[in-house]
């Protein structure tokens, strides 16, 4: 059986800077995986170069078995893989609602109708941003914006859902509603790979997880044996979270 999607010794660099030397991963399908790391461990480049942001410089990445590292991020996109970048990107003069809209401009020829009836259940899915639908997205709180991204992301009607930090500069409460809805999309059927500074709470979701450490895997494994293991607690599970 192969993995939905598979990374193979994948190195890139921005400028003469290394961001990874060397990443394998893979993610079946159905699967929550979870990316862990500190800062500037590579763990945001590893998304971008999968959704085609940035090109590896060596190495292959594969979705269904096809390779995808020589193409252009549209034509990723359209094969069913939907990137919810670090930081939310809320298009600041549309409504919230045009904003989940816009999450389906990779799919051709699906009628308007259809759109509006998707974008409504993503509003069943976030109860939160339904209020608010016709106002800007920026008028948004924090949390209410990483909704907004979420369900943007799922409009695409992705075979893999990319996220990238979603509790970053969350309250806590906002990050286990978050995450319980994480658990909800993927119970629903769509495979997840996410990206997360919050272990604790990436390894409470995940079926595995890698560390990253400098642009290379260090450790991977089950998410609840990384839960229970020493060196991954001391290092990213420690008394912060």
């Amino acid at each position: 059986m192969a993995a939905l999607l598979e990374l193979r010794d994948v190195a890139c660099a921005y400028g003469n800077v290394q961001a990874l030397r060397g990443v394998s991963l893979h993610v079946d399908t159905g699967e929550l995986v979870t990316l862990l790391g500190a800062n500037g461990a590579g763990k945001s480049s590893t998304l971008k170069t999968i959704s085609g942001l940035l090109p590896p410089t060596r190495g292959e990445i594969r979705f269904e078995g096809r390779p995808i590292h020589a193409m252009p991020a549209e034509a990723i996109a359209r094969l069913g893989i939907s990137h919810v970048p670090e930081g939310r990107r809320v298009f600041p003069g549309l409504t919230v609602r045009e904003n989940i809209l816009l999450g389906a401009s990779n799919r051709k020829g699906v009628r308007r109708a259809q759109l509006e009836r998707e974008a409504d259940e993503k509003f069943e899915i976030f109860p939160e941003i339904r209020p608010f639908e016709h106002a800007l997205g920026w008028t948004l709180s924090g949390g209410q914006q990483q909704m907004l991204a979420v369900a943007r992301g799922l409009m695409a009607q992705p075979r893999l859902l990319l996220l990238d930090e979603p509790s970053l500069g969350l309250a806590p409460l906002i990050v286990q509603n978050l995450f319980a809805t994480i658990r909800r999309i993927r119970e629903a059927g769509t495979t997840i790979l996410l990206v997360e500074q919050n272990a604790n709470m990436a390894l409470s979701v995940a079926d595995r997880g890698y560390v990253l450490e400098t642009g290379a895997m260090t450790v991977e494994g089950r998410a609840q044996a990384l839960l229970d293991d020493a060196k991954v607690r001391a290092a990213y599970l420690g008394g912060h979270h």
